[in-house]
């Protein structure tokens, strides 16, 4: 929600910033809501600030939503109390409607969604100075005044958190090769195709399930391909979503409650991650496409 006023000038420029600055902010702090309260925090800023001594507004807002976002980070980490699940970046969760290879802007998005999941290994000063910098194209000195740095341990904190993200390898966006693999598991799991789900399953597959009594861990082909073949009911009732970019599945029971929530992760065509959501608190709070 917007507080200021079109008629002024001053909020005119600022609005004329507003969806490049919240991008900024959901990159370095993973939240949409996190997001909207730095950049409104940004404008109270502006609203109080002589605008005659900013020079160069675009500039001066960046900064300030960088410090604002460097500040939410710091005091999530001063929060030990704080569950590792209220630090991971919240679920989107849109309708699959197919590889579209001329929506740059989509798969650019996606690319951003999957790349928050790496981004939460990084220090809060390494994370706010890659987004910036590589990102956003924000050069080093002003990455430096927000960070209370030098430039040259801007170019540093940069440096690590690159190799960090490099290392990290971001998971793959749900492209042509990724739908066809999760396809198949879905197809097995159907006809109860134990053969057929071995196929498509990494060796070293790793199911994480969000169910009512907590977090359920299951290892291995053999041990998820058997669970697959059980709810192989649930998959017939659902329909194909995207979930922070990669390939997924919701269900619904027949009054249209969401049963379930699940995502793949595939590489070189073979499944060696999938996350469920079963727990329907947790579905409750979720932004959920409606059934097909």
């Amino acid at each position: 929600m917007s507080d200021t006023n079109p008629a002024d000038p001053l909020a005119e420029a600022f609005e004329a910033e507003r969806e490049r600055l919240r991008a900024v902010a959901h990159r370095i702090l993973g939240s949409h809501a996190d997001a909207e309260d730095a950049v409104q925090e940004a404008w109270l800023r502006l609203s109080r600030q002589d605008a005659e001594t900013i020079h160069n507004l675009a500039g001066w807002l960046t900064t300030v939503v960088g410090r604002i976002s460097l500040d939410v980070l710091r005091s999530r980490r001063a929060r030990p109390e704080a569950s590792y699940d209220d630090r991971l970046p919240q679920l989107i969760v849109t309708a699959d409607e197919g590889p579209a290879p001329e929506d740059d802007a989509a798969l650019a998005d996606s690319v951003g969604l999957a790349l928050l999941v790496v981004l939460e290994s990084l220090g809060p000063g390494e994370r706010l100075a890659f987004v910036l910098h590589d990102l956003f194209a924000v050069p080093f000195d002003e990455i430096a005044q927000i960070l209370g740095k030098s430039t040259d341990a801007a170019k540093m904190l940069a440096s690590r958190a690159r190799r960090k993200v490099q290392a990290g390898e971001p998971p793959a966006v749900a492209g042509r090769e990724q739908r066809e693999v999760v396809q198949a598991f879905l197809a097995a799991a159907r006809r109860g195709d134990f053969e057929g789900l071995l196929r498509v399953l990494d060796p070293d597959v790793k199911l994480t399930a969000d169910t009512p009594g907590g977090v359920v861990v299951t290892l291995g082909a053999t041990a998820v391909a058997t669970g697959a073949r059980l709810s192989a009911g649930a998959a017939a009732r659902g329909r194909a979503v995207l979930v922070n970019g990669l390939p997924g599945l919701l269900s619904w029971h027949a009054d249209g409650s969401p049963v379930s929530l699940i995502s793949f992760t595939v590489v070189d065509g073979r499944i060696t991650g999938i996350a469920v959501v079963a727990n329907p608190a947790t579905l409750a709070s979720m932004d959920l496409p409606l059934p097909a």
